[in-house]
């Protein structure tokens, strides 16, 4: 029988990014994730591909912006150039043992590192929405992420391979199911051009037109579980609440609140963060537009962790990030951010699609 993680690593290289033989695959991971990565670097092998590994330790990128001078701020890795521009797959393994590392980081050298990265991060969004290159994103199960959960290290490694559907006999036809369920999603979503969100605490809306709904199926995330779609960049309208918290900057924000018109966020509060709002409102450009709108169907992924690529896939959920877009459905803003913010939808939430209900409590209607 195959281990957990040998079933892992075959999972995202022979499904997520269908390696073929002769491709180059990026695969990038902290230093504590090696015993996937040398499960992932055997299965790339196996299917005939090149691996180039790019770990680094705790820490790394922290240390960075607050100890590098500006020539080592604007410093873009040769590697990461090479591979965001010229190599055919790129897996990405989180794990995070201290989620609180960039808390202290000067956000002015926040700014010099990305502005050097920008055209790299402009490139890598262009080819992995014409599958010029496949890419995956996938977490390895650290303490620091288990207690950042409030689980148990054995919960939280279970919570984990149970999300990527790895206990099952063939992991890989179950995320074909999920495929062929969220379909007819997808294809309802695509026939309809006008899009409310509405709740207790929310009643938002956006235009589809031009647009396009994707089927999330294991594929660019895992896991994954979601339809996603970037909203006509003029089109947001309402007030959205988001009930679950995220770490970002390495800050702990709560309970945000955003007023929005004409696609543009007027106005936001947050019960915890507010600084960390002002900050990227203020300084990061793109900010203030949306880039993407989705819906979460993962349901096994049915608690809070504080970790964004469950959360915003946990079934019952709606989610949307404000800044860049993904260009494969359309969509048009550009920014140095993609923050993904989440709502709970289970209790009175609705959405309508070209005025009809389509979506409640948590559930699509058809």
């Amino acid at each position: 029988m195959k281990s957990i993680l040998q079933k892992y690593a075959d999972l995202l290289v022979n499904y997520s990014v269908s390696l073929q033989a002769g491709e180059r695959v990026l695969i990038k991971a902290p230093m504590v994730a090696e015993p996937l990565v040398r499960e992932i670097y055997r299965e790339a092998l196996k299917a005939g591909g090149i691996p180039v590994i790019d770990f680094e330790f705790e820490g790394r990128h922290a240390m960075l912006l607050e100890n590098g001078k500006e020539d080592a701020l604007k410093y873009v890795s040769p590697l990461y150039a090479e591979a965001m521009n010229n190599y055919e797959a790129y897996i990405h393994v989180r794990a995070t043992e201290n989620h609180s590392a960039m808390a202290n980081v000067p956000k002015g050298k926040s700014k010099l590192f990305n502005d050097a990265h920008a055209p790299y991060r402009k490139t890598y969004f262009e080819r992995t929405a014409t599958l010029d290159m496949k890419r995956t994103l996938c977490e390895y199960p650290t303490q620091g992420s288990a207690q950042l959960a409030g689980m148990s290290f054995e919960a939280y490694q279970n919570f984990i391979f149970n999300a990527c559907n790895l206990f099952a006999e063939d992991p890989r036809a179950e995320w074909l199911k999920v495929r062929a369920a969220q379909q007819k999603a997808v294809d309802l979503l695509n026939s309809r051009t006008n899009i409310r969100y509405k709740s207790d605490k929310i009643d938002i809306s956006f235009s589809t037109e031009g647009r396009k709904w994707m089927n999330s199926d294991g594929q660019t995330n895992m896991p994954s579980g979601e339809v996603y779609t970037s909203p006509v960049e003029n089109s947001v309208n309402g007030v959205i609440h988001f009930d679950y918290p995220v770490v970002q900057m390495g800050k702990y924000v709560e309970g945000v609140t955003l007023w929005v018109e004409n696609g543009e966020i007027q106005k936001w509060e947050a019960k915890q963060g507010q600084d960390v709002l002002d900050y990227v409102f203020n300084e990061i450009e793109g900010s203030k537009f949306f880039g993407e709108a989705a819906i979460g169907t993962n349901f096994n992924i049915n608690r809070f962790t504080k970790n964004i690529l469950f959360d915003e896939k946990i079934g019952g959920t709606i989610h949307m990030a404000i800044g860049q877009s993904y260009l494969q459905t359309g969509g048009k803003n550009q920014s140095a951010i993609h923050w993904d913010m989440i709502a709970d939808m289970t209790n009175n939430g609705q959405i309508f699609a070209d005025g009809e209900l389509i979506y409640e409590n948590g559930r699509f209607t058809f």
